[in-house]
Parts: structure tokens; sequence; C-alpha cells
């Protein structure tokens, strides 16, 4: 059941999030560019020395990290893609398992803004903004990559990288071809791994999409909840554990490619993020 795990006077004013990310490349979104796909890296948590600068410290959230507990909880963050994988197409293009039967791409490059700002570049940002939050909280963080200049990994492993954590948040962003499509959606594998978990993973949704909303336009073409439930993405579908990509929004539209580009705009994306997160539990 979820809860919140601050009291209101413990509850900091909210700060802005915004939208911008999606699933592209393994998990092709509608819409969305999908270049070539990568080989995988083992799961990590980034080496000590690039741990805590200041451009990895997260924005205000509704929910200060140093007010929240989240000891004991084991939080599995997915940073799209890999900087590495464009020069490496032999790899990202070998098949994978895709949890339901057949095969898929490794990986993909992923999309980018008009200006080449790359979602890899895009998500790595902020999902070290996002662990930075989630350690101040007391939590444990594993990340499928250990860097932004490797290759992969495959996108079976990015859904069993987190076997053993509390839930998996995939951070992506979306490439659709017309820069006037805007706002964030989130997607949950359908059918899931079980009843169980399927029904987690939409509440984690559901939790994640009110969090982003409270800054960020939803992509209503995914419904009024912004949600999609989609079979074919093998990240989701490997995954053993309550899991979601979030689709932060689209990086041809010119306000939310600004917002992606700015450290900033990592910040309010990674504190919508944890926001959400903290929510759920």
């Amino acid at each position: 059941m979820r809860r919140r795990l601050l009291p209101a006077a413990l509850v900091l004013s909210a700060a802005l999030c915004l939208p911008g990310l999606v699933a592209c490349g393994e998990e092709t979104t509608p819409g969305a560019d999908t270049t070539t796909p990568a080989s995988g890296t083992a799961a990590a948590t980034e080496p000590a020395g690039e741990r805590t600068s200041d451009t990895d410290a997260g924005a205000a959230s509704a929910s200060d990290p140093a007010e929240v507990d989240l000891s004991g909880k084991t939080i599995a963050v997915d940073p799209g893609h890999n900087g590495g994988n464009a020069a490496a197409p032999a790899k990202i293009n070998r098949p994978v398992p895709d949890g339901r039967g057949g095969t898929k791409p490794c990986n993909t490059t992923g999309t980018s803004t008009n200006s080449d700002y790359p979602e890899a570049d895009f998500t790595w940002a902020v999902a070290k903004k996002l662990r930075h939050s989630l350690e101040q909280a007391g939590a444990t963080v594993v990340l499928s990559r250990k860097d932004n200049k490797g290759v992969g990994p495959c996108v079976d492993e990015r859904g069993t990288f987190a076997d053993d954590a509390d839930l998996l948040v995939s951070i992506h962003a979306n490439g659709s071809e017309s820069s006037s499509v805007r706002g964030f959606h989130i997607i949950v594998a359908d059918p899931g791994e079980d009843e169980k978990t399927e029904k987690a993973s939409v509440s984690l949704a559901k939790s994640l999409g009110s969090a982003m909303g409270e800054t960020f336009t939803p992509n209503q073409a995914y419904g009024k909840d912004a949600i999609s439930r989609r079979p074919d993405l093998a990240g989701l579908n490997n995954a053993s554990v309550p899991a979601v990509i979030v689709e932060c929004g689209e990086m041809r539209n010119p306000a939310e490619a600004k917002l992606m580009e700015s450290k900033s705009g990592q910040s309010k994306y990674a504190a919508a993020l944890f926001d959400g997160i903290v929510d759920w539990f």
C-alpha cells in the first residue's frame, strides 16, 4: 500500500519538473526515432570519483531527500541507451531475448534534439541526479550502466539487472518527427511478469505520472493518465519487479529540448521522478 513517507510539516515546496524523455531505441515508441542498437555491460554503480559533484545534485522536490527514509529500499535506475552505442553497430544490432519468446536488437543509439544533444547524455545526467537524491534518502541505488562512454547493456539485461531491487525506473526521451508533439508518458508491460507485478507497475506509473504532472505536460495521446501499456519492450518484459519506462518528453519539441539540455531542467526531471518513487512506497 503506497503512502507518503513525510508528514506535511516536513514537506518542502514543490519544484518544477519538466517533460522530455522516452524509450527511444530498443524499445521503440510510436513516433520515436530509433537509430541503431547496442551490446551489454554489467549493471553498475558509478565510480566513486564521479559520484557527488555539484552537477549530480538533484533539484528541490516536494519531498526533501534529507527528510525521507528509504533505508532498506533498493531502487534500480536504467538510463536509456549509452554514449558508445553509435560506434558499435554490430554489437547493438545483435538479437537478444525480448521476454516474449522472440528477439529484439540488443540496444539502439536513441534519439537527439535538433541541436544534436543525445538522448543518452540526457538520461545519464538525470539518472545521476536521481541517484544522488535517492541515496540521500538512504536507498541503495543500482544503475544499469556505469558511465556514458560504453556500449549497451542489451535490453534484456536492462530488465534482469533489477531482479534484486524493489522497483525499476527506466529513463528515456522521445523523438517524434513533429516538433509540435510534446509531453511525457509512462510505459508498463502488458501483460506483465505476473498479475501482482503488473498491478504494481501500473501503480508505480500512476505515482510517477502524478508527480511529473505537477510541473510537466502529460501527453494525453496515451490516455488521460498518459500511461501506455505495451507487450513489445524487452526491458520491461524481462523485469521481475515493478518496472516502468518514463518518456520524460519530446526531444524535437523546442521548449522541451531546451529543458532537457539544461542542468536545471535535468534536475527538475530528476526531482519529479524522486517524488513519484517516494509516494509509491
